[in-house]
């Protein structure tokens, strides 16, 4: 009863051509392969380990009228996928159907969970339920800087949190790995980071705090109406060449003051020799008792905000400290202030 890894990730998107051109020509992903059905046509982008799967047709229209642009579908490898949707039900989660022949269950808010046998990939990792016609070679672009999916963030409603991390849990075997209380002036959320036992799946969980003054996760949840995915974190081997070749391709990064990286030497004495790097290319750090985090974090490409990107590389660090949770919370806030 155990979900191992992520499949891939399925967006829906009302301009496929634009999504694509985003991730291939900005993020350096490849086009694998396309398929065209009645009601939708889809493209499958790899880099790294990573898979997405772009979506967009009259038979979505619905999620799209409701939520805006944004992850529909986070597909899971799983030991034995009669037992682990059957864990799932008996945890609370809803009966989905199936998708593309895949027993589907729902994870939170109308975001899904398609669950595939890991050990019936195919070989070239196509989803498996759908007629694909492969790219030919020739029109693929060389690999990008992104290795992996590091986590996935999750924007859940207030006094929600505890009883979906226990969802994890119970129906696909995830621990919690830690769990921080952030507290922004007259705002506060709390997070859950919940992991599987293959390591392989991490979801930061975030919810406001809704005894406090509504913030940015608010203003999420009435963008997106209600929970979904807030951003996807892609894992990269040096964080700093990968934000600059993604800038200079038209990616657009959330901005950091001046004032973080006069701080940022105290705090974190062992990265004093890169401060000037850091600040130059924007990139924010942590750290913990395994070593260092840098990041950065977009902005949504999307008119309704309803979905980022984060750059991560990870210096030894295994976690999520509350300094980590506490820059993307003053960043997006810093982002949000100023677009008003």
């Amino acid at each position: 009863m155990t979900a191992r890894d992520i499949a891939h990730v399925e967006i829906y998107t009302r301009d496929k051509v634009a999504t694509v051109d985003y991730f291939v020509s900005a993020m350096g992903f490849t086009q694998i392969a396309d398929s065209v059905e009645v009601d939708r046509s889809s493209t499958l982008l790899r880099q790294g380990e990573v898979q997405l799967v772009v979506t967009s047709g009259r038979g979505i229209w619905k999620f799209l009228e409701k939520h805006g642009e944004g992850i529909a579908d986070i597909a899971l490898t799983c030991d034995d996928v009669t037992a682990t949707r059957e864990a799932a039900l008996a945890a609370g989660a809803d009966p989905v159907g199936h998708r593309y022949g895949n027993p589907t269950v729902s994870g939170f808010g109308d975001v899904t969970h398609s669950l595939l046998q890991a050990a019936e990939r195919s070989a070239v990792g196509l989803p498996p339920g759908r007629r694909w016609e492969i790219t030919p070679q020739e029109r693929r672009p060389a690999a990008g800087p992104i290795r992996l999916l590091d986590h996935i963030a999750v924007c859940l409603e207030g006094g929600s949190l505890e009883k979906v991390a226990d969802l994890y849990r119970d129906a696909f075997g995830f621990s919690r790995f830690s769990s921080e209380y952030v507290a922004v002036g007259g705002q506060a959320m709390d997070s859950i980071v919940v992991r599987s036992a293959s390591e392989h799946i991490t979801f930061t969980l975030v919810a406001p705090d809704p005894a406090k003054e509504a913030g940015q996760l608010d203003a999420f949840l009435k963008r997106n109406a209600g929970p979904g995915v807030q951003h996807l974190a892609f894992l990269v081997e040096d964080i700093i060449p990968a934000v600059r070749e993604f800038r200079d391709q038209g990616v657009e990064f959330l901005s950091t003051p001046d004032t973080y990286y006069d701080m940022l030497a105290d705090r974190l004495t062992g990265l004093a020799p890169e401060i000037a790097e850091l600040r130059d290319a924007q990139v924010l750090a942590d750290s913990d008792e395994w070593g260092h985090l840098l990041q950065l974090f977009t902005r949504s490409p999307y008119e309704r905000n309803t979905l980022f990107f984060e750059l991560i590389q990870r210096q030894g660090s295994r976690g999520f400290g509350s300094a980590n949770i506490r820059a993307l919370y003053e960043a997006v806030e810093r982002d949000r202030l100023t677009a008003r």
